[in-house]
């Protein structure tokens, strides 16, 4: 099987995460599975990537904090990167001829980049199925209702996807019934439950001596995620921390996409904190959660995936700009005593630092069902029978047609 996986990836590293970790367990359970990643994430080059997986690097885009679009290191109008991007995966999309198309989250991707490659496969390859893949929350209601219709997403995400994959259950949020989907859509709406995460490579013991943590020392993990807007939760962490009488080993991971002159400020914060070790990026996220505690992190998909995983007390702090996802997310798990939520308009060192005495003390959360990369591997190996397709519809691409294209 010939898997093509286009990650939205305007922000963070959450996309791109979430999609490999969903490429690493097909690899592994499907036969003869060959993928290629089509993305612009900047951190594609310091994530492991597994054996039967290469990937196609965009020029990259990124988004501010009211969601505007911009052209992250080229020098060019975000209009003329999109339209670059846009024939790059038209190519690739034409020569690689995959079974499947596996679409993250935008139905016709950013700034409609995807809506060529779209056109082409429904004209030329057919037997093509093309997944869209949601997570379990996108925003408010009110703002994906407003968005969805204003953008045609309901009536291209019908006429374009074979299914709708969300990663996520009807019990935390009913997506199809939330965002009003219409009957015919929500027929091919497919839900796959979260997405459990495989353990680390270094054992909780290993690392924890690694770091020089005893076992009977508690030890804090804050992590922001990519870090492009996380250094308000690391700073309101180190003046919580402040006023603790013994005040907790703490490992800062403030990820690769914090702006130099705030990972700098960060360097020098930590001096006055003897027990808090700054690291900038790790590829074994996982072994450190392991190792953790208790965890203070934002709420993005992945590392409260990665949490629910491991069973771990843990403080979020979302994000709640552009997009209210990670608040909805932490709200529902807390109100299932899951997590504690902290909102970020309510964050002080004060609120904080009693947050973090009651993880400190508390007992794991109650068990949650992760199930969901076995059941997209399921609903992938079904997608797999073959699809009847006209004799007339096989029709092979030149060259010189996709230059024009």
């Amino acid at each position: 099987m010939k898997l093509m996986v286009y990650s939205h990836d305007a922000f963070g590293l959450g996309n791109i995460r979430r999609m490999l970790a969903i490429c690493n367990y097909l690899l592994k359970t499907l036969p003869n599975v060959s993928i290629l990643v089509v993305s612009g994430s900047p951190a594609l080059h310091s994530l492991r990537l597994p054996e039967g997986l290469d990937y196609i690097k965009l020029p990259c885009l990124g988004r501010d904090t009211e969601g505007r679009l911009t052209a992250k290191y080229l020098k060019s109008l975000p209009e003329d990167v999109v339209r670059l991007r846009s024939h790059l995966i038209l190519t690739a999309a034409a020569h690689f001829q995959p079974d499947k198309l596996l679409v993250d989250k935008k139905p016709e991707g950013l700034r409609n980049e995807l809506r060529e490659t779209l056109g082409f496969l429904s004209r030329h390859c057919p037997e093509t199925r093309r997944i869209l893949l949601l997570r379990d929350i996108l925003d408010t209601p009110e703002a994906t209702i407003r968005q969805w219709t204003k953008n045609s997403y309901y009536r291209i995400a019908q006429e374009q996807y074979n299914e709708l994959w969300v990663v996520g259950t009807k019990e935390i949020f009913d997506l199809p019934e939330e965002y009003r989907f219409p009957l015919p859509l929500r027929r091919k709406v497919r839900f796959c439950g979260y997405l459990n995460r495989e353990p680390g490579r270094v054992a909780r013991p290993v690392l924890r001596q690694q770091l020089g943590i005893q076992p009977s020392e508690p030890l804090v993990v804050v992590t922001p995620g990519g870090g492009g807007d996380g250094y308000a939760v690391i700073r309101a962490y180190l003046n919580a921390i402040s006023a603790h009488l013994r005040p907790p080993k703490t490992i800062i991971i403030s990820g690769p996409e914090m702006p130099e002159k705030q990972h700098q400020a960060l360097h020098q914060a930590i001096r006055d904190h003897p027990t808090v070790q700054l690291l900038e990026f790790t590829d074994d996220l996982m072994s450190y959660l392991s190792a953790a505690d208790v965890v203070v992190a934002m709420g993005g998909y992945n590392t409260t995936c990665e949490l629910l995983t491991l069973r771990k007390p843990a403080i979020l702090i979302p994000r709640t700009r552009p997009v209210q996802e990670q608040w909805i997310r932490a709200q529902r798990l807390s109100q299932r005593g899951l997590l504690q939520a902290i909102h970020p308009q309510q964050l002080t060192p004060q609120r904080l630092l009693s947050a973090l005495q009651v993880a400190l003390q508390s007992p794991p959360p109650p068990v949650f069902r992760l199930d969901g990369l076995p059941r997209v591997a399921e609903l992938a190996e079904t997608l797999l029978r073959p699809v009847p397709v006209p004799s007339v519809m096989n029709l092979e691409v030149s060259p010189v047609r996709l230059e024009t294209a």
